[in-house]
């Protein structure tokens, strides 16, 4: 059952701690988890990098691939079984939601989950007098860059859009000598990306979008590395 996530506040959480942890249960049966694109060479060097459809919006999201089937993620274990965890991992348990008085304005919450949170041991969200202390002032400035920085992989993946550059693909692998398909992922289409125009190369290169298009292209030889975690828990 999910824990309860609730705005974050002195009263409710003035003894509540942090117990630091690089276990990271609650991705334990993600199979999946959105990027930002500042962080495509840190994740392409260890998991796949894709884009997924919403079937509802349209829209496109970066994800990185944890696992070949739903509800499993390889990287899980006693300990995080990579060297890089995805900044949506990391802001684990906080994260930003709309207020329900006023939904244009965000607002800091926090996942109630034993797991971390505990009134005796880690890092204090506020001093006696109630004040935020500067573990939480840094994890809120993360949060918040990191909320701006999902606009900018908005405008990576839009302009990835209008030049038609994203197609849907299915990957045809093998794991543990068996078949499977991956099906439902969108990839960057390398021929259509040479086939682009002088000026469009040009732009891209203007916006710091070349760098993470060819992470994600180079991302998929992570999909021998997914193979291999699956082999080991076999």
């Amino acid at each position: 059952m999910p824990a309860p996530v609730r705005p974050l506040n002195a009263v409710d959480h003035g003894k509540v701690k942090i117990n630091p942890s690089r276990h990271f249960a609650h991705v334990e049966k993600e199979q999946i988890v959105p990027l930002i694109v500042h962080e495509f060479a840190s994740t392409a060097a260890e998991m796949p990098i894709v884009f997924v459809k919403n079937s509802e919006t349209g829209e496109f999201t970066p994800v990185a691939i944890l696992g070949f089937e739903q509800g499993e993620n390889l990287f899980y274990g006693q300990q995080w079984l990579a060297s890089y965890a995805p900044a949506v991992i990391m802001h684990h348990p906080f994260a930003l939601m709309p207020a329900q008085d006023n939904p244009e304005q965000m607002q800091l919450v926090i996942s109630e989950t034993d797991e971390v949170l505990n009134g005796t041991e880690g890092e204090a969200l506020f001093t006696e007098a109630g004040e935020e202390t500067q573990y939480l002032e840094q994890r809120k400035n993360a949060l918040g860059k990191y909320f701006e920085n999902t606009f900018i992989t908005k405008g990576f993946v839009n302009f990835l859009v209008e030049k038609a550059l994203i197609v849907e693909q299915t990957l045809n692998l093998e794991v543990n000598g068996q078949k499977r398909q991956l099906n439902g992922i969108h990839l960057i289409d390398e021929k259509k990306l040479n086939a682009l125009p002088d000026e469009d190369f040009l732009e891209m290169k203007k916006r710091g979008y070349l760098s993470p298009i060819y992470a994600h292209l180079l991302s998929m030889q992570q999909f021998n590395n997914l193979a291999k975690l699956k082999n080991k828990t076999a």
